[in-house]
């Protein structure tokens, strides 16, 4: 490695450092004053509260970090050109690629560095700020779990099974029930292909009811549409609202492949897979427009970090949002998940590396 590039590298990992320690700092901040009120109303030690934000950083560094990536690029090449240092390499024979190369390679490395955090770190610490924040402040225990496109949830002497689409809706899919009685005998069994809570009642559509009549007997009844009086209700059935946080990459992917879900339920694991993943990746295509967007607004306004930072930061801002709207398409089975995931990526790493092209010229 040559100077020039150590040069270059010493100064986007300083620059970077110091951007996520700020963004973490600020975030602590704000959720600190946030939820520090819950934390004392229930009595809970400081070391409780001191864990539970440490454990929150891995979170803000998934978060926070392909922004960090696209401000320690555009940082690190705004001093070169502000301290009239890139004027000396070029008048020195040195082209753009050789400056902007290590740059790359560092957004290269920070971007494996966020992949390794989100399968290996990140689903520990995420199950562990949710325990601390549900079951010790919040005093909200999960009754239920998430396997294979289904959840299970455990009541009072009653099981629920059922897939859910739209988590924001009270619509679910396959439904079926189970109660026993102290023996844990089996008294009633529901099956029905849809189930939705509606006005404080449960309404089941295509199901039957199967009833025990003694001596291992049970009687069937068959219905098209029926109402229940589950003691039950959708606000009981409840997981933390980051659960898949709690999973690694790979776990994800597992998630997407395993068992036979409708295409709505598919499109929406498949999502959360490549959704988890791109968000990561999206770091190094806003790197390679933000790179030649400082040297444009440079040469067209006279000022570089002063007003490339902002348009940086709103450049990021939009391509976000392109990419939550290709998500919820995705999610909701109107977009294919993996186009949805590599869109916005392919058209923004496109438009950069032209325009480095061209200043390259």
């Amino acid at each position: 490695m040559n100077l020039l590039n150590r040069y270059i590298l010493k100064q986007f990992v300083k620059n970077i450092l110091l951007l996520v320690l700020s963004f973490i700092a600020l975030y602590i901040l704000i959720d600190f004053f946030e939820k520090i009120d819950n934390f004392m109303e229930k009595g809970k030690p400081m070391a409780l509260v001191a864990q539970f934000f440490l454990l929150s950083i891995p979170f803000v560094v998934e978060q926070m970090g392909p922004v960090c990536i696209l401000l320690a690029g555009v940082v690190t090449l705004g001093v070169l050109n502000h301290s009239n240092e890139l004027t000396a390499l070029k008048a020195g024979g040195v082209s753009l690629r050789q400056i902007v190369t290590p740059l790359v390679a560092a957004g290269i490395a920070a971007t494996l560095l966020l992949l390794a955090l989100s399968q290996f770190v990140l689903p520990k610490t995420a199950a562990q700020t949710s325990q601390i924040w549900y079951r010790e402040v919040k005093g909200q225990m999960p009754l239920g779990i998430y396997r294979s496109g289904r959840y299970y949830y455990q009541g009072d002497g009653t099981f629920y099974s059922f897939t859910r689409p739209d988590p924001q809706k009270t619509e679910y899919g396959f439904f079926s029930y189970a109660s026993w009685n102290k023996d844990y005998e089996l008294q009633v069994l529901i099956a029905a292909s849809s189930a939705v809570w509606k006005k404080g009642i449960w309404l089941l559509g295509n199901g039957q009811v199967q009833t025990a009549q003694g001596g291992g007997t049970f009687k069937t009844d068959v219905f098209a549409w029926r109402s229940f009086p589950f003691k039950e209700k959708p606000a009981d059935f409840f997981l933390p609202q980051l659960r898949s946080s709690e999973l690694s990459i790979l776990e994800l992917y597992r998630e997407a492949l395993r068992g036979k879900q409708s295409k709505e339920e598919k499109a929406a694991a498949w999502t959360e897979f490549y959704g988890r993943v791109s968000y990561i990746l999206l770091g190094l295509p806003l790197l390679l427009l933000g790179l030649p967007l400082m040297l444009l607004v440079y040469r067209k306004w006279g000022r570089d970090l002063s007003l490339a930072v902002p348009v940086s930061c709103g450049m990021a801002f939009a391509c976000w949002g392109v990419w939550v709207i290709l998500q919820s398409l995705a999610k909701a089975a109107y977009f294919n998940p993996l186009a949805a995931a590599l869109s916005v990526h392919l058209i923004v790493a496109a438009a950069g590396l032209f325009l480095l092209m061209k200043e390259d010229m």
